[in-house]
């Protein structure tokens, strides 16, 4: 029974350890991510048209990832990291437990000893030797009480505990699958933002830009476009400020994003139960 609960203390502690720091490292991640969103913009506001609105679409699409990451951070926090932590008070009840039935084996054991000296040093004082017996008797009744709720009780904490890993680390797998598959989703968007980008615009624009510098208007003439610096596409009417500065919970950035938000909605609403080791930084 003690190498039970020995074992829960050590690998429970450890496992809690890890995937906090685990849940950690991907929140970390998300705020790198998020700067490299800050700097794809910064970045896109010094290029051509094209470019410009493809890196927005692009910083977009990472952004939104990013949110994906932030409800995956917090469903670990309270699926799976949390209830990992319960199980330090629950192992410490238990040893208190086990400490209670050895205390009580100790008494039958101490009183069997008297017993046996009463015995040896005073045969004929039959009184005395009763009273040991009977002490003995009750020593024994009390033991073998407090040993059949301490078999139950490690029964039980061992049936949870199997339960409960089970249950912890399907919501584990559950939670990453259900991030990687939203955020394949948006990266396979992202990409086709990326195919989508007409690079000869952008050259014929900077041609045209340098034939004008030089003087020259003969050649390369510039093709039409319908691009612009301010043609409204998905984050040419957003500041790099507000694009990595999203909400972070259950808050929508704006109205004009609240239809792209709802998965992130639905993601962070799927099956999250407050459950209860650390993962602040």
């Amino acid at each position: 029974m003690e190498n039970t609960v020995a074992n829960a203390e050590k690998y429970f502690g450890q496992l809690c350890s890890l995937l906090a720091a685990y849940t950690r490292k991907t929140a970390r991640l998300r705020d790198e991510a998020d700067q490299l969103v800050k700097q794809l913009i910064d970045f896109a506001n010094s290029e051509n048209p094209e470019l410009r609105a493809t890196m927005r679409d692009f910083a977009e699409d990472l952004a939104k990832v990013q949110d994906y990451r932030q409800a995956q951070v917090e469903r670990l926090e309270a699926k799976v990291v949390n209830p990992l932590k319960l199980y330090g008070a629950r192992i410490k009840w238990t040893r208190a437990e086990i400490k209670k039935f050895k205390h009580v084996r100790n008494h039958e054991i101490k009183q069997l000893k008297n017993l046996e000296k009463l015995r040896q040093k005073s045969p004929s004082d039959q009184q005395m030797i009763s009273q040991a017996e009977t002490n003995v008797q009750r020593a024994a009744v009390d033991s073998s009480r407090t040993a059949l709720q301490l078999e139950e009780m490690v029964d039980a904490f061992q049936r949870q505990k199997l339960r409960d890993l089970q249950t912890f680390f399907s919501d584990f797998v559950t939670i990453e699958m259900v991030f990687h598959a939203k955020a394949v989703e948006v990266y396979s968007s992202a990409f086709q933002t990326l195919e989508k980008y007409d690079l000869e615009r952008d050259l014929q624009d900077f041609r045209a830009k340098v034939q004008g510098v030089s003087g020259r208007h003969d050649t390369w003439p510039l093709a039409s476009t319908n691009t612009s610096p301010s043609a409204p596409r998905s984050l040419a009417s957003q500041s790099a400020q507000s694009t990595t500065a999203r909400p972070r919970k259950e808050e929508k950035e704006s109205e004009d994003n609240s239809m792209e938000e709802a998965p992130v909605e639905d993601l962070r609403a799927l099956g999250q139960q407050p459950h209860k080791w650390e993962t602040h930084k």
